[in-house]
């Protein structure tokens, strides 16, 4: 903010002088304050772009808040990078940093590195012939008291039940630090998404082995908390017998509230994809957004991302594979979660349309904001 003040004068003069002063003021003032502007808005516009990992071509594409596409940051087969199958995402320490998890390939998943400025590829931070390479990696955070990464490593090789997952821990130069320990928790551990919460501890969604023959198997799904100054599991957060609706969760994220939003999968034909708002402290289901109807073809979010105004967007992933709606499938879709008695449903509009309407995803899944904090996933206004 500019300020200024100018002495009153009985004299014609002075008071002639004065107003030619406030006349320049008023012009240096104006021109630095556009100047400024321009430069907030410029800085804005370039914290503001949403970024989304591809699936369908192996790509890091580039939208602004309005759904428009700006071009890939990361280009499908870009030199060096190999990306097969990009999963999550964070910005931290000037760089853009990408877990791959080698789809369709005999390599075990690995974490790269990509400039924050021009997507050009840097390195591996973990290489996929590391010893303690995750071998199907989905979510990743940084934070803790040692500042290390968590990745969330799902685990099932070759179909066998017995191969769980893992949240591996890695430093700052890439070496394994360890796991997370789950010998607290008895029943299968195959996890997906991460996120710190606001009490401090890491929240993991996690599912059930998806080749078990016990046919409730598919609705089941964990939100599991670990204090990440002992490793330690802590407790059982939420899960489908808490929360009937919880099924296969993968992306979590905190609101400005602290309440934690998380994917959910259908359990069935009469079952519906959905995003749950939980109680941030108890786990409670406090409301929900579905994203297509019990019976139809499936439009489901792998994660989800809060931005700027607090909005929620939804990337719509789909697959051939898992009776997806071709008319939804590369969407995403961006949610006002502020309810009102007047308007008390949450309102999801498209503002990037489906890949069979011209729209440039074909499997979206992971999104992330250069200002998304890379430990609570908040976004930093």
């Amino acid at each position: 903010m500019f300020a200024y003040s100018l002495v009153s004068s009985g004299s014609r003069s002075w008071h002639t002088k004065c107003r030619f002063t406030q006349g320049v003021l008023r012009s240096m003032l104006l021109s630095a304050a556009v100047g400024f502007s321009a430069l907030m808005v410029s800085q804005s516009s370039t914290a503001e772009q949403l970024f989304i990992g591809d699936a369908g071509d192996n790509s890091i594409k580039q939208f602004n808040l309005t759904g428009a596409y700006i071009g890939p940051f990361v280009a499908s087969g870009a030199a060096a990078a190999g990306l097969t199958g990009p999963r999550g995402m964070i910005f931290t320490d000037g760089q853009l940093v990408v877990v791959n998890q080698n789809v369709n390939t005999p390599n075990n998943g690995e974490v790269m590195r990509f400039d924050a400025k021009t997507g050009t590829f840097i390195g591996k931070l973990v290489s996929s012939t590391d010893p303690n390479a995750p071998f199907s990696p989905r979510g990743i955070v940084r934070g803790g008291p040692n500042n290390y990464f968590y990745v969330a490593d799902d685990g099932v090789a070759n179909n066998k039940c017995a191969n769980e997952g893992d949240v591996k821990e890695y430093d700052a130069a890439g070496a394994f630090k360890g796991n997370l320990n789950r010998k607290n928790f008895k029943p299968g551990f195959y996890p997906r998404g991460v996120v710190f919460g606001p009490d401090g501890l890491l929240y993991v969604s996690a599912r059930a082995c998806p080749v078990s023959k016990d046919p409730h198997d598919p609705s089941v799904g964990y939100v599991l908390r670990f204090d990440p100054r002992t490793n330690a599991f802590v407790d059982v957060f939420a899960s489908d017998a808490t929360v009937p609706d919880l099924h296969r969760p993968e992306g979590l994220v905190f609101d400005s509230k602290g309440n934690l939003w998380v994917t959910s999968f259908r359990a069935g034909a009469t079952d519906t994809d959905k995003i749950l708002k939980l109680d941030g402290k108890t786990g409670h289901l406090l409301d929900k957004v579905e994203l297509d109807v019990a019976g139809s073809l499936r439009s489901y979010a792998e994660a989800i991302i809060f931005g700027p105004g607090g909005y929620l967007y939804v990337p719509i992933t789909g697959s051939p594979n898992t009776g997806s709606d071709k008319t939804t499938t590369g969407e995403v879709r961006r949610c006002n979660t502020t309810t009102t008695t007047t308007s008390p449903t949450i309102q999801c509009n498209v503002i990037v349309p489906a890949n069979s309407t011209g729209g440039p995803l074909q499997s979206p899944w992971y999104p992330i904001f250069k200002n998304s904090d890379p430990a609570t996933l908040d976004y930093d206004n």
